[in-house]
Parts: structure tokens; C-alpha cells; sequence
């Protein structure tokens, strides 16, 4: 029965942000699960590498990747007609875009909270616009319609250290909320998932540029410390694939009574219940 739940043939699936980390990891689930898959990224050179490899590993699947940025509602209008024009309608949206600004209040500005909320906004709100016609048709076939958007603990959870984000993360979560209750009626459910620490190219970065007392730890004994800093109760980060499950959950039949809810997938860090 849970194969049949998460059968996601004869769908289409789009995700932004999927050249990598935690995007890359939900196309390779869709792809398994039996969708065509349409990603976008804004590194053309990312985005081709990404789609040889998907391509090789997954020869039989329909899979298109074209440059996009989120932010910009002309070329996220002509990604959504390409999808519809050579894949189908879409019934499934995940919307991954966008990653942490480290800033106090103090040292972040005018231009930097801007850029923050647009960010965070409308990487969501570009997308969901351009794609809601599709879902909205598939809804009414009785297929599954979905849009997934990828959050942070943040919302809940505030860092002063990373003021901005975690402002606009909050403002997302209330986002898919009120998205949850306008599309009820049409029949597209609106989810979320709350990330902690997860593996990703910008930790990686960090870690390359750990400070000197830290050079002779390997990534494993690395990320292990700073999960006990953080105080992560499972003791290390979390992986791109495990955020990609849940988001697969949600955008699965499998969540079909499930709508403007977030799943937590922080290692236990979230203190609330």
C-alpha cells in the first residue's frame, strides 16, 4: 500500500532550487517515485552538471532543467509555459529557493532586510502564481496537487545572529498557512517542512574555512561538534535526503488529508511540541 501512495507516475512534479542540496535530493526521490520532473536553478553551469548526472542515473525519465530565477516573474512565467508545453500540467510544487543571511540587527541594513524578505517572499509567491493554474487543473482531475515549501526552524525558533532570516522565515510559515486555507476550495494542499542544521554546500564552505585550532577535524568529527554546540539531540546534521522524504510525504497521496501543517526535521533541536 505505501508503494502505491508514493506512485508518482503519470505526474509532474516541479522543483526550484533543484541543482543541488536538498532540491537535488527531492528530484532524485520524485524521478524514483515515477514523476516527471521539472527543475530550475540560477547557475547554468550547476544546473546542466545536475541534469547529466540525473539523466545517466535515470535514463527513462522525463526530466527538464532550465535556468531560472525565482525572483523574476517573466522568467518564471516562461519556465512554468515550458513545463506545461513539454511535460504536462503540473500537480506538484516545491518551492526551495534561498539560503541563511548571518547578520545582527545591528549590522544588517536597509538594502540587506530588502533583499532578505524579498528573498524569502517571493521565491515562494513567483512560483506558486506561475504554476497555481496547472495545480488547479490537476486538482480537479482528481489527481494529487501539492505545493511544498521549504522552511526553517527558524521560524519557530530565532537566532539573533541571523535576525533577518529568521524574521522572513516566520513570515513564510504564516505564508503557507493562509496559501492552505484560499486553496482548499480548488483542491491544492499547501505544506511545509521546518530544516535545522542540514548538510548543504554553504556548511561545507564553512567547514573549509574552519579557524586553525580546527584543521586537523575531518568533515564527520567536525559537523559532530558543531551538532553538540548546538545542541542537536541526534548528535550530527541532518542530510539533504531526509528533508527530501518528508517533502515527498507531503507532496504524496500519502498526505492527502494534510494541508497548511509543517513537518519539523531538525534532529530534535526544535524545543517546542
Amino acid at each position: 500500500m505505501t508503494n502505491a501512495m508514493t506512485n508518482l507516475s503519470g505526474k509532474v512534479a516541479v522543483v526550484t532550487g533543484g541543482s543541488s542540496g536538498i532540491g537535488y535530493a527531492t528530484v532524485e526521490l520524485l524521478l524514483q517515485a515515477g514523476a516527471a520532473v521539472a527543475l530550475c536553478g540560477r547557475d547554468t553551469q550547476r544546473l546542466d552538471s545536475a541534469a547529466a548526472t540525473l539523466r545517466a542515473a535515470y535514463p527513462q525519465a522525463r526530466l527538464l532543467a532550465q535556468p531560472c530565477d525565482v525572483l523574476d516573474a517573466e522568467q518564471v512565467a516562461g519556465f512554468a509555459d515550458r513545463v506545461q508545453a513539454e511535460l504536462g500540467a503540473a500537480s506538484i510544487l516545491v518551492n526551495n529557493a534561498g539560503q541563511g543571511r548571518v547578520s545582527t540587527f545591528a549590522d544588517t541594513t536597509d538594502e540587506e532586510w530588502t533583499e532578505e524578505l524579498q528573498l524569502k517572499f517571493f521565491s515562494i509567491i513567483r512560483p506558486t502564481r506561475a504554476f497555481l493554474p496547472q495545480l488547479q487543473s490537476q486538482a480537479g482531475t482528481g489527481a494529487n496537487a501539492a505545493i511544498v515549501c521549504v522552511n526553517s526552524l527558524l521560524a519557530l525558533q530565532p537566532e539573533p545572529h541571523m535576525v533577518a532570516t529568521s524574521a522572513a522565515r516566520a513570515g513564510v510559515a504564516n505564508l503557507v498557512r493562509s496559501l492552505a486555507t484560499e486553496f482548499a476550495a480548488s483542491g491544492v494542499r499547501v505544506n511545509g517542512i521546518l530544516i535545522g542544521l542540514v548538510e548543504s554546500g554553504q556548511w561545507r564552505r564553512r567547514f573549509d574555512a574552519r579557524p586553525a585550532d580546527e584543521q586537523d577535524l575531518d568533515w564527520t568529527q567536525w559537523s559532530q561538534r558543531l551538532a553538540r554546540k548546538k545542541h542537536i539531540p541526534l548528535g550530527r546534521l541532518g542530510l539533504p535526503e531526509e528533508a527530501a522524504r518528508a517533502i515527498l510525504f507531503l507532496a504524496s497521496p500519502l498526505s492527502s488529508y494534510t494541508t497548511g501543517s509543517h513537518i519539523d526535521i531538525s534532529g530534535g533541536l526544535s524545543r517546542h511540541v
